[in-house]
């Protein structure tokens, strides 16, 4: 069994076909790992949900900012901006069933040696608890009072983890660590504002991923979120967001050997 990781597809629909066709996929036993945001920005997110959820178990995709986005603005939680695109899912058909597909989807995932989130994680957290603080929220958005639960998300946070958060305080921090984050400051707060790349970043300011004593760092953190970064294959960093839909690529990256596959934004 082989399992392919794909980067942020946001709606490019014709981008994501062309790419597995191009994967060496065998029935029935590969799988495709999706980092997130697959809605917003592309012409084509209630495709692009249809076409991960019709893969059935084979398919596991964590949810990103812009996934999150189109939940909150189907329920009133946020309003829509000028450059989203959203609204096919929300026309469509179909709309509430791929929403409710959708808000059913986990924050993280783990297999192995990999773990999965959209953006990124705090140096003090290890699988276990990565995992279990994204069950905490999982939890709220798959409830019967999801719509109140991100009515409460979009509100302020705490720019800095403790343990001792309790409330929605503890689950905003949780949501925008593991599907906002870039960049910590010198005190280990978040920076939810800088979206430049690690060499343009103003002083006092490091990536996530270079934070000291990171307890993942035995692990591969499989991400996406960060298309300044670039696409990065480190021993312990897949960061997948090859800027697919702004003109570049969307990448895939077979997680037994690191095989690369790439496809030109198309649509």
């Amino acid at each position: 069994m082989a399992t392919y990781a794909i980067g942020d597809v946001q709606g490019c629909g014709s981008s994501l076909e062309a790419l597995v066709d191009q994967l060496p996929l065998r029935p029935r036993q590969d799988r495709l790992w999706f980092v997130g945001d697959l809605v917003n920005r592309g012409p084509r997110s209630a495709d692009v949900l249809r076409m991960i959820r019709s893969a059935g178990p084979r398919a596991v995709a964590v949810l990103g900012n812009h996934d999150l986005h189109l939940l909150a603005v189907s329920c009133g939680a946020r309003k829509a901006s000028p450059s989203d695109t959203v609204w096919d899912v929300l026309k469509d058909h179909e709309g509430a069933d791929l929403l409710h597909w959708l808000r059913h989807r986990p924050l993280a995932h783990a297999q192995g040696r990999h773990l999965m989130v959209h953006a990124g994680v705090l140096p003090a957290w290890g699988t276990r608890e990565t995992l279990e603080l994204a069950s905490s929220v999982e939890q709220r958005l798959r409830s019967d009072h999801w719509q109140d639960f991100l009515h409460e998300m979009f509100t302020g946070a705490p720019a800095h983890w403790r343990d001792s958060l309790r409330g929605h305080a503890r689950l905003r921090v949780v949501l925008n660590v593991l599907c906002r984050i870039r960049f910590l400051d010198a005190r280990g707060r978040l920076d939810l504002k800088c979206k430049l790349s690690p060499g343009e970043r103003p002083p006092g300011l490091r990536p996530w991923f270079e934070a000291p004593g990171r307890r993942t760092a035995r692990q591969t953190l499989v991400v996406g979120h960060w298309s300044t970064l670039g696409l990065q294959i480190r021993s312990n960093l897949l960061a997948l967001d090859s800027g697919c839909v702004w003109g570049g690529y969307l990448t895939a990256v077979r997680l037994e050997d690191r095989a690369l596959y790439q496809q030109l934004a198309i649509d």
